[in-house]
């Protein structure tokens, strides 16, 4: 068992992180009423979130910006020292305006308070509770004061910039949750992400139909099983009645075992598939298909629609899509 002490330097930076949990549970505890109004103000919001801020409270302001508009809210950042040379044109009445200034006296931002009043959009402050331009001029402020900075010099911005950073996705999150957003809905604003493709592709975008499955009938011998397996490059075959109904499968695997076992290639394919098998529906997310593939160790999995197969939702399509 190691019960070498820590250096000196490891022990700073658990006093670094221990101040700024405990300048997180004190904005926690002191969210209330001006907490249910910005998320008020946002629900009702018929234009967009616009989001500024300056230096570090600037990058948590991008951050805000984006976790809002991927969870349900158009939101864009603004930089208010563009904002005066007329990136202001951006903001409309209709729209939401969130500051974020620990200090509430930034000349930048300052400097776009009266324009924004007089466009007539609403406001909602992120800053410390003491009385500044910004605290007076919000429809709504939120109180993110921190006992003191993690910067042992007390001058970089540490435990105010990571309230406002959890103070912002407190905002966002509870105005997502009650705007009912869904999986499926981050999905849609996610597309070419991993999360994304699990929640938008279905069996059917992946599966292979046509030419490239082999559907052959009970009666068929395994010979004409095999050719098909082949001509479609596939790994199975799946078996359906005089009728075209599913009733069954019979991979490559079950073949060669028939062969090997003393088994004839006249034999039908109904002696020897496996009746039953495990399928999936064409809209069924490919994910589901992909997690009975891996559980069953199978390469091919039948997409059945009205009792007939449509497509084979083949183990390394699936990965190639990226779902893995």
């Amino acid at each position: 068992m190691d019960t070498q002490q820590p250096s000196a330097t490891v022990q700073f930076a658990r006093e670094v992180i221990r101040i700024e949990a405990e300048a997180l549970l004190g904005v926690a505890e002191r969210l209330g009423p001006e907490f249910d109004r910005a998320v008020s103000l946002l629900l009702s919001c018929r234009g967009r979130a616009v989001v500024t801020g300056v230096g570090k409270s600037g990058a948590i302001a991008r951050k805000l910006a984006g976790i809002l508009s991927s969870t349900g809210t158009p939101a864009l950042f603004l930089h208010p020292a563009e904002g005066v040379h007329g990136d202001l044109g951006v903001v409309t009445r209709d729209d939401v305006v969130i500051i974020l200034s620990y200090s509430g006296e930034s000349d930048e931002i300052v400097n776009i308070l009266p324009v924004i009043k007089r466009i007539g959009a609403a406001s909602i402050g992120i800053t410390r509770a003491r009385e500044s331009s910004l605290t007076s001029f919000c429809d709504v402020v939120l109180d993110v004061t921190v006992e003191k900075e993690a910067c042992p010099l007390g001058l970089a911005p540490t435990s105010s910039t990571t309230a406002m950073l959890a103070l912002g996705d407190a905002l966002a999150l509870a105005v997502m949750r009650e705007r009912r957003f869904t999986r499926e809905d981050f999905a849609l604003f996610h597309p070419a992400g991993a999360l994304g493709r699990r929640l938008i592709l279905r069996a059917r975008d992946l599966m292979r139909s046509g030419d490239e499955m082999a559907v052959c009938r009970t009666s068929d011998s395994l010979r004409d099983v095999m050719f098909a397996i082949t001509r479609a490059r596939a790994g199975a075959a799946c078996i359906v009645d005089g009728e075209g109904s599913f009733k069954g499968i019979l991979t490559d695997g079950d073949i060669r075992r028939h062969l090997l076992g003393g088994g004839a290639l006249d034999a039908p394919a109904e002696e020897v598939m496996t009746t039953n098998p495990l399928s999936i529906g064409p809209d069924d997310l490919a994910v589901e298909g992909l997690h009975v593939m891996e559980e069953r160790k199978i390469g091919d999995l039948p997409v059945i629609e009205d009792g007939r197969p449509v497509g084979v939702l083949m183990l390394k399509d699936v990965v190639r899509a990226g779902l893995v």
